[in-house]
């Protein structure tokens, strides 16, 4: 498969172990600041739970990370975000790149409307990754990754849409990881799914790591309490503390977070 264009490189390099990175990002939409002061390291091969109340900007933080905030009327931007130590936003990188290298699956499923096959597929032909001959096998490689090679196999044409919410899901996860992507970006991807899909999809995401780095939008405080290594707390658009999962929930540094770690959703952590 043809290597990834790289992006230009900024005087800043990246430390060994760091992959993406935030430094003074403030984002905002109109006249509205959604996020301030956020500076902030993803660990390279590691799990990132990005927790906080509803209308905290976990969401906008996400999507700023491979500039899908870009498509929204009225989004601006101040600080810096990079990827290797390189800056996301220079002018000569090609968005389309950039989410290449950094993938993203939403909150619901959202399958293409095409087959199945077609989906998986969808983002190597676009960016010229196989030859034609070698498509199948690129989507039965990944169909196979995520779990789904079983039940599709001899329905590779079939709609999407007749599958079960949680293997759409899969679906989606296939086509995120067929095109190769250093990091990938989950915005509360179980959060429509039972609970059998849900275990399904979490199992995925720790097999993706450490070759993978993660970030991952939950509300599901039990769920970033089992499946990350890190976590990010955000309240009011403004980072409150990261650090390890077992450490922030152990030993908070922060009356803020004791409060929203352990507070109501305590019991159910300690579970």
């Amino acid at each position: 498969m043809d290597n990834v264009a790289p992006l230009p490189a900024v005087e800043r390099p990246a430390g060994p172990s760091e992959v993406m990175a935030a430094s003074d990002l403030v984002l905002g939409f109109g006249d509205a600041t959604v996020m301030r002061d956020i500076t902030v390291a993803f660990r390279r091969g590691t799990i990132t739970a990005l927790v906080g109340p509803s209308g905290s900007g976990k969401t906008t933080f996400l999507r700023s990370l491979n500039r899908m905030n870009d498509k929204v009327r009225g989004f601006w931007r101040r600080g810096e975000i990079t990827l290797e130590g390189e800056d996301i936003h220079a002018p000569s990188v090609d968005p389309l790149v950039l989410r290449r290298r950094v993938g993203m699956v939403f909150q619901r499923p959202n399958p293409f409307p095409m087959s199945i096959q077609d989906n998986v597929i969808a983002g190597v032909k676009a960016h010229k990754m196989a030859r034609r001959s070698q498509l199948r096998d690129v989507a039965e490689t990944y169909l196979a990754q995520v779990g789904l090679w079983s039940a599709v196999a001899d329905r590779l044409n079939d709609s999407p849409f007749r599958l079960s919410g949680g293997q759409q899901q899969l679906l989606c996860l296939a086509r995120a990881l067929a095109v190769e992507p250093e990091v990938l970006l989950l915005d509360e991807p179980t959060s429509s799914l039972d609970p059998r899909s849900t275990e399904a999809v979490e199992e995925l995401v720790r097999r993706l790591t450490p070759e993978l780095t993660v970030i991952i939008v939950t509300h599901n405080l039990a769920q970033a309490k089992r499946l990350s290594d890190n976590l990010i707390l955000f309240s009011e658009g403004q980072l409150v503390e990261t650090g390890a999962t077992n450490a922030l929930f152990e030993r908070p540094k922060r009356q803020e977070t004791a409060r929203y770690l352990l507070g109501e959703a305590g019991a159910l952590i300690r579970q």
